[in-house]
Parts: structure tokens; sequence; C-alpha cells
């Protein structure tokens, strides 16, 4: 996105998050800077975090995360936006930043079977209260 970015994460420590956004700013701001020759930080405040407590929640997660480019009209379909792991899900495109969740995985037995269901789910748009909720 032009001005966020979605970050679907499940951490293995209590603290993981945070301690992954503070390495990641830490990271990103020092090659910003450096790179556009300016000092401070590019960010306007604090990470937003919300946790994913059920299971089928968090596949409307995924599909809200993928096809926000296209709800933007960045991209036509979620497979033209290069910053999600949409290639990876339902294409079976490697990406070595993607471990897959265990509800994707029940999807199916095979990775082909995975990718059917995952291209599947994105059939239909996320409407109402949904929407609302994951926003």
């Amino acid at each position: 996105m032009t001005n966020h970015i979605h970050l679907l994460c499940t951490p293995t420590t209590d603290n993981g998050i945070s301690k992954m956004m503070q390495s990641v700013g830490r990271m990103y701001v020092s090659y910003f800077n450096h790179q556009h020759n300016r000092t401070g930080t590019p960010w306007e405040g604090r990470y937003k975090s919300s946790i994913i407590q059920s299971q089928k929640y968090l596949l409307s997660v995924y599909r809200y995360i993928e096809l926000n480019p296209v709800r933007t009209g960045m991209v036509k379909s979620p497979n033209e936006y290069s910053w999600s792991s949409y290639n990876h899900n339902a294409l079976g495109i490697e990406n070595d930043l993607i471990i897959p969740h265990d509800e994707y995985l029940s999807l199916g037995e095979t990775k082909k079977a995975r990718q059917i269901a995952y291209i599947e789910l994105f059939g239909s748009e996320i409407e109402g209260k949904l929407l609302t909720n994951i926003r």
C-alpha cells in the first residue's frame, strides 16, 4: 500500500510482535533515511495490532489483507500485487518469509488442494459486519 502495510504474524513468544516491529523500525528507518539523505522517523505513530482469536476469522483476515490493493484500485487481481502472500498461498510461488499457518494447512491434504481451496476463498467479497470488524 502507499501509506501503510498489513502484516499477519503469529508470534512464537509473548513479546515477539513488538520485538519484530522494533527491529523493523530500526532497520527500515536507517535504510530509508540513508536512501533519502534525511533524519528522523518516517512513521506517523506506533503500529496498531489486533489479536485474531478465531481460526476461521484468520482466513477472512488473509482475504482482507490480500484484497486491499484490489479494493483501492492499485491492481485488478491480488496476484498482481508483489508485496502480497497471495502468490505463495494461491499459486505456490515460494517465499522464504512465509511459514504456512495451521489454518491454511487445513485447507487441503496436498499443496495443490490447499491452493485450489485458497483461490476459492476469493470468489466473494468481504462485506458488512465482517469487513467492519476487520477494519
